[in-house]
Formats: C-alpha cells, structure tokens, sequence
C-alpha cells in the first residue's frame, strides 16, 4: 500500500487521466478523492458517475446533458454531469459498464475538450481531468469487441492496480482501528476494546468483497456486542468457519529489484495460467498481462 500511495501522490502532480483496477471493495472510490484532493484541481468540484447504474436510456443525457426540447419532457436545459466537473475532477466508477454506443461520445470529449449536449448544435468547451475505474479486466473486454481500443488507451495514460486485501493481511487491523470511532459513532455506541481473538478472525479471512466487506462486518458486530470489548464471539459464522485452503498470495512486489524473475516464478508455479498466477501475486489479470508483455515473459504461457 505504500507503493500504492506512491504512485497516486505521483499521479496527483500531473493532469493525465488515470485508470485504478481493483477488485471491488478495494477503495477505488476512496483512492479517487485522494487524487482529487492532492491534486491542483481540488478547488473545484468531484463529480462521480456510476456507469453501471445508469440505463443506456438515460445515460447520455446524465453524462452530457440536453436542450430544452431534446426529447419528451426535457422541459429545460441541463447541464450534464461533464459539465458540471468543469474545473474540476470526473470519476467514471465502473467504465467497463459503459455502453459501447457511448464510448465513442466519451473519446471525443476527452480528445477535444468539448461535447455536445442532447439537441443542441453548438459545441461546449469542458476542463476536467478524468479518473475512471473498474473491477473487469479492460484488456479482455477490447480482445472480445467490448470495450474500444482507443478509449481504453486514453483513460490509462496512468494505471494504479489497488491490491486486494488477502495480499495484506497486515493492513486488516490498521483499517478496522482507524474506521471503529466512525462506525461506532454510526451504531451509536462506544467504541469498544478489540480483543485479541477478534482480530486474529478478521485477519485470517480472505475477504472476498476486500475493505467493504470488512467494515460491513465490524458495523454488524458493534450492533451484536453487548460488552466493552468486541470477541470474536460476535462474528458471522461465515467469518468463523474454517476455509479450506486456498493459494498463497504473495502480492507482487511492484517495486522489487527484479520483477521479472517474480512474475516469472509465479506463471511457472502455475503452469502458465493467468489467471491464478494474478490471483497470487494480488494484482487483475489485465495488469498482469501488460507486465508479462513488457518483460517478454510470453513463452511462459501455454498456446492452443
């Protein structure tokens, strides 16, 4: 995670669009605002997009905006939410949803620094600096037709891979000591002592749904505790059952001395499966394939 902020405080100096990959739940929302607030648009105002929550019906005029009369009920001009990050950051959470119809719009309007909005005909300039995310694998979605080539080049002038947490157990404790006043605050009570048992329950979990899902379960079992001191007691059975054994996770080192060797270790380790080797080293595939091509580490990879 040092790493991590690294790159984002690196990322926050200049204006270049960035792309964070992550699982979800990794904070790529959080680690969006960090970027915003480092950077010397923080002035101005974060404006998030959803794209997966947006139907394609609407999505157009919510990202771009309308004339009075583009369509039923457009009753007055609305300025769309590019518009409204002007000065500013836009945070396209989820991109990998976004309609293919939409992308080529999208290009433009990071291309030339202006749009058009729904039923208008005159072009209206914008300034904002772009940060997109996504949980899918991008270079996957082009390989397959979903997701244009062009569009995926321009958001990732910068690429931050947020590492999921079972490839830093170490962090979990951290996380819940620093987010317990809060979440306490949220349940109304106290916040309590964290027993030891408690703690080495929450560490050993993998955390499939990653920093969410930890805090979700720390908020339920402030609500179940009927004590000063949470135990583990107070934990779902889904955390206290015992998991069968999974592969290691050794995060990769993305500033280790060589690399290459620890990729290739690990692609060997797997019989040049991808997706497992991405699994272990904590990082998504995409990134994972980029880093194999610019090591030359392709012959590692079985062929059909």
């Amino acid at each position: 995670m040092a790493t991590t902020r690294a790159e984002l405080e690196r990322a926050a100096a200049v204006e270049s669009a960035v792309l964070l990959l992550g699982e979800t739940g990794t904070g790529k929302g959080v680690a969006a605002r960090a970027l915003h607030e480092a950077s010397r648009r923080c002035g101005g105002p974060l404006v998030h997009v959803d794209c997966g929550a947006l139907s394609e019906s609407v999505f157009e005029s919510e990202l771009f905006g309308h004339e009075r009369g583009a369509f039923t009920g457009a009753v007055a001009r609305h300025r769309g939410r590019f518009e409204r990050a002007r000065g500013g950051t836009l945070f396209l959470d989820e991109i990998g949803e976004l309609p293919r119809s939409l992308q080529a719009k999208l290009l433009t309007a990071l291309q030339d620094g202006r749009l058009e909005r729904l039923g208008g005909t005159e072009p209206v300039e914008v300034d904002v600096r772009v940060v997109a995310a996504t949980n899918r694998d991008l270079a996957r979605e082009v390989d397959e037709g979903r997701f244009r080539l062009d569009l995926y080049h321009r958001l990732r002038v910068l690429e931050i891979a947020l590492p999921p947490l079972r490839s830093r157990p170490e962090d979990v404790e951290v996380i819940v000591r620093a987010t317990l006043p809060a979440l306490a605050s949220r349940v109304g009570v106290e916040p309590p002592e964290l027993s030891p048992s408690f703690l080495r329950a929450l560490a050993v979990r993998r955390w499939p749904g990653n920093v969410r899902e930890l805090l979700h379960e720390v908020e339920r079992s402030l609500v179940r505790c009927r004590g000063p001191v949470l135990e583990a007691a107070v934990l779902g059975d889904d955390v206290l059952r015992v998991a069968s054994p999974r592969e290691a996770v050794t995060p990769m080192a993305r500033d280790s001395a060589d690399p290459a060797a620890e990729i290739s270790r690990v692609l060997r380790s797997t019989g040049g499966n991808v997706s497992r080797a991405a699994r272990r080293l904590g990082v998504s595939r995409g990134t994972l394939r980029y880093r194999i091509v610019q090591h030359g580490l392709g012959s590692l990879i079985p062929r059909d």
